[in-house]
This record gives C-alpha cells, structure tokens and sequence, in this order.
C-alpha cells in the first residue's frame, strides 16, 4: 500500500511539473504574479530550501551548483540545485541515478535560494509551490517544477558583522579593493598578464592576491577534474575565495579559463557594485594552439586530454568586458600598462 501511495504520488508531481511547464510555455501561468510576499508576514510561511520536483528545458544541460534565477510566489532570487537525487523516468516512474539534467528529462532535487522566500507547497490543485527556472545569462526560461516541502536550517546561523570591515581595511591599504578577472582560452597569455600586473602593483605597494587556476587545482579544487559540472564548482569556489580576499581589502586577481558565461555572472553578483573587472584576454584558438606552450591542444586533438576547452568543450567569450585584451600580437608589457592605466582612471589605485 506505501508503494503504491508513493507512485501515486510520484505520478502527480511528474503531470503537475508538466503541466506548469506547459502553463508557462502558453502563457496561463506567471510565477512573478504570483505575490505571496503581499500577505501578512505571520499567515505565509517562508524558507530559502526546498525538495522539487522539476522538469528541465533548456538546450544546455542543467549544471547543478550553477546560479540560476527562481521565478515564485511573485519574486525572482538567485537559486543553486544543489543535489540531484534521482531523475524519474515518467513512463515507468524509475529513479534512476544522474549527475545531469537534459532538456525534457524531470528528477527530484534540493535547490537553495539566496534569500527566504514565502511559499506554498505543490500539493493542491492551482499553481502554488510552482515555479520557472531562467538561465541567468541569456535569461531564457529553462526549467519549471513544484515545491514538494522545505527543509529546515539551522535557525542560529546567522551572518556576523565585524567592527574592522572592507572600507576600514581599504583606508588602511590606501587602495580599492576590486577582483581582476583574467578570462580566455588556454595559451591566451592569461597567468603571465596577471603575473606582471601583480607585479607591477607590488612594486608600487599596493597590497594583492594572485588566484591561479593551476595552482588552485593543487589544493582547493584538487578533487574536481575537467567536466563541465566540475569546472561550474571550481569557478563558484574560485569566486567566493576572491570575494573574500576583496573583503580583506586586497586587489586580487583571478586568472582561470572561466569558459562559461554563467559562472562569470556569478562571480560579478557574488561582489559589490564596481569591484568586479572582467579582463578578456582574446587570443583564437588558433593562435593559442599554435602557441601550446604545455602541449595540451595536441593531446586533445590526440583524444588523450577529454572536455578541453576550445577542442572538445565550449568557450563563450564575454559580451560586455571592462577591459579587452588583443593578446594574439600586443606586447604584454603594453597589455599591462593598458590594466594599470584602467585602474588608475577608475581610481582603484
């Protein structure tokens, strides 16, 4: 009898998220004129964890750790689906193991909001607990689902301001704290740009942090190997390690292939208003692969080296750098002094 109770129920939620889906294809479902947030506080409940069941959309496969928008009960906040349970095979209701999501496929997940939102569950007949899921960069919707319940977190973690705070530290270095983002292919001349403009900036006292994408892969993201759900947790805790040290009053620069524009965005929300500069070091690929300095783009055509970037991965270039790079024949030293001179005229230094 429990069994089936729960394919009765896996049933329901695998027709409810199509139908939402459905719903928000034609129109007869908006999420973000759903407001919850209009009722008096006491009488909705609110949480900022959920078990979902969703269906996936989008043409690019669901990543999850990637920071995607969550359209509900009539607010629109940054989500991460941060454990992929199990996806349901609708015909036979199967849970079947899975790392990934592709378009039209549904699974059970946990998603965490970046802020407590008020919420129903999806357990009635109209479109409470229903949501959309929109890709943050191209913002296209590429996903729906319905809440199944909320989790409960630790109520006495709380977020603790310090007397010493980013500005105080900032006076002290008599300097801006910003994170210079080096993005581009493998061969672009990345680490050697930020090598020299970090060198250049100590040189002239200013206080910095130099985060490279090798030497991190040796200790902090050593578990992670080159898949694209890898590289999206490699960038966000690259991220969030530099947002810190922006904290601590640093110029920090983070020099890694980035190849997804997505995690770019993130790491830009993740800082304040003007402390993220997206450097594009813009070298093709045919340049990089003539340079090869490590031999990598001859192992990936070789089919030794998997999910390269530019051979058998994608890159997707900034759209809208703060400062573009022509790395395929300018000097670096002139690449150096053209980061220095922005920094300067923006009054960072």
């Amino acid at each position: 009898m429990k069994e089936r109770t729960t394919q009765e129920s896996e049933y329901s939620k695998v027709q409810k998220v199509r139908d939402v889906s459905a719903a928000l294809l034609n129109g007869a479902f908006d999420p973000l004129a759903d407001d919850r947030s209009a009722a008096p506080e006491d009488d909705v409940p609110t949480a900022d964890q959920f078990a979902v069941h969703l269906i996936w959309t989008g043409r690019d496969a669901m990543l999850p750790e990637r920071p995607y928008l969550i359209r509900l009960a009539g607010i629109e906040t940054t989500v991460q689906i941060t454990d992929l349970s199990y996806r349901v095979e609708p015909d036979t209701l199967e849970q079947l193991a899975a790392k990934t999501l592709v378009e039209g496929e549904i699974a059970y997940c946990k998603i965490a909001l970046d802020r407590a939102v008020p919420f129903a569950d999806g357990n009635s007949d109209d479109w409470a607990g229903a949501f959309a899921l929109v890709d943050k960069a191209q913002k296209l919707t590429v996903g729906a689902g319905v809440i199944d319940f909320s989790l409960r977190r630790a109520t006495n973690v709380v977020w603790y301001d310090m007397e010493v705070d980013k500005a105080a530290r900032a006076r002290t270095n008599q300097q801006t704290p910003c994170v210079l983002w080096f993005t581009g292919l493998s061969g672009a001349g990345k680490s050697t740009i930020a090598n020299r403009v970090e060198q250049k900036l100590h040189a002239m006292g200013k206080r910095t942090y130099l985060l490279d994408g090798d030497n991190i892969r040796h200790g902090l993201s050593r578990d992670l190997g080159f898949t694209d759900q890898d590289r999206v947790e490699n960038i966000r805790r690259v991220a969030e390690v530099a947002k810190l040290m922006a904290d601590a009053g640093l110029i920090v620069m983070a020099s890694f292939i980035s190849p997804f524009r997505s995690e770019r965005v993130m790491a830009r929300s993740l800082m304040s208003e003007g402390e993220f500069v997206e450097i594009f070091v813009d070298a093709s690929l045919a340049v990089c692969e003539a340079r090869d300095p490590k031999l990598l783009y001859k192992k990936a055509r070789a089919g030794q080296l998997k999910n390269f970037t530019g051979i058998d991965s994608a890159y997707e270039p900034p759209q809208n750098a703060e400062i573009a790079l022509n790395a395929e024949d300018t000097d670096p030293d002139t690449l150096v002094e053209q980061i220095i001179s922005y920094l300067q005229t923006r009054n960072y230094l």
